[in-house]
């Protein structure tokens, strides 16, 4: 069977078997539909270390769509792709390059930028709350900091998945897994605020006021629905008037976020639950943070 057909065959079992996302699915065509064409649509017992040191120069060299060549990141991404494909081919008795004889890129360690909770109070204080759209975008602010929510798991809110008993609801996240969230009191009453201030009976939790017509039809909501752009466009617009230089997004605030909460004490795999981790490597990138910050504190009181 040629490699063409298999990869469809991969494709289809991680969108029923893995049900793995959307977004994923469609990064791994990507990512081996450049590998077929790169190799072309041979058996895949006929694949070598050879074609793979040989796809790794290609990708070192190849140029994305405005001209600049593919970082390292995301040449990892091609070559993660390749090995769950073969590994997918091992596990279903078809002979092909056993795939852990293929290492993956060795990547920098990530450097995390997150905001000072002096900063955080400055974007807060930055949003005039006497009007309808005020309301919403510091509840939007309020929300992205005590949750550490994705801006995509944000826009994706309802307002009937609230608890405001409790404070909490849940989501779900990357790989569709679910998760319980939990809303500090302040951005529950902020929240609350801006429900209150609403006269329409929408679905969606935040919703725009750019093209707000006169017709309340409730089919129209998730037209209505804030999109993930425009909640970045929101985050910038305060960390501007907050006179804050560093660049800020929805992601600045989940890493503010995960960063205070390991720095008061909370313990790594708690902090991994509540971001939605799968992996507690991916959540350990706070650690380097935390451990500068005791380190500072250290040399503070023991010169």
């Amino acid at each position: 069977m040629k490699l063409s057909l298999l990869i469809q065959h991969f494709l289809e079992y991680c969108e029923v078997e893995k049900n793995q996302s959307p977004r994923t699915i469609r990064n791994y065509s990507h990512y081996l539909r450049r590998f077929l064409d790169f190799i072309g649509d041979i058996e895949p017992d006929a694949i070598t270390i050879e074609h793979i040191h040989e796809y790794r120069l290609y990708l070192n060299r190849v140029k994305d769509k405005s001209g600049e060549s593919l970082n390292i990141k995301t040449q990892s991404y091609h070559i993660i792709a390749l090995r769950a494909f073969l590994k997918y081919l091992i596990k279903n008795d078809i002979k092909t390059l056993a795939p852990e004889k293929i290492e993956l890129p060795k990547i920098p360690s990530r450097t995390v930028e997150f905001l000072e909770r002096e900063e955080i109070e400055r974007i807060f204080t930055a949003v005039d709350m006497s009007n309808i759209n005020g309301l919403r975008d510091i509840a939007i602010l309020e929300t992205l900091y005590s949750t550490g929510l994705r801006v995509s798991e944000l826009a994706k809110l309802n307002r009937n998945q609230i608890d405001f008993k409790t404070n909490e609801f849940m989501v779900r996240g990357k790989g569709n897994k679910p998760r319980l969230v939990f809303l500090s009191d302040r951005a529950a009453e902020k929240i609350k605020a801006y429900l209150a201030a609403r006269t329409d009976a929408f679905d969606p939790l935040f919703i725009n006021y750019k093209h707000a017509g006169k017709s309340e039809d409730i089919t129209l909501g998730e037209k209505r629905r804030l999109t993930t752009v425009s909640i970045e466009n929101i985050v910038r617009k305060y960390a501007r008037k907050a006179g804050i230089i560093k660049k800020v997004t929805p992601h600045t605030l989940r890493h503010s976020y995960a960063t205070h909460m390991l720095q008061a004490g909370a313990d790594i795999r708690s902090v991994q639950e509540m971001l939605g981790h799968s992996s507690i490597t991916t959540t350990q990138i706070y650690t380097h943070i935390t451990n500068q910050r005791l380190k500072e504190v250290h040399r503070k009181f023991h010169r």
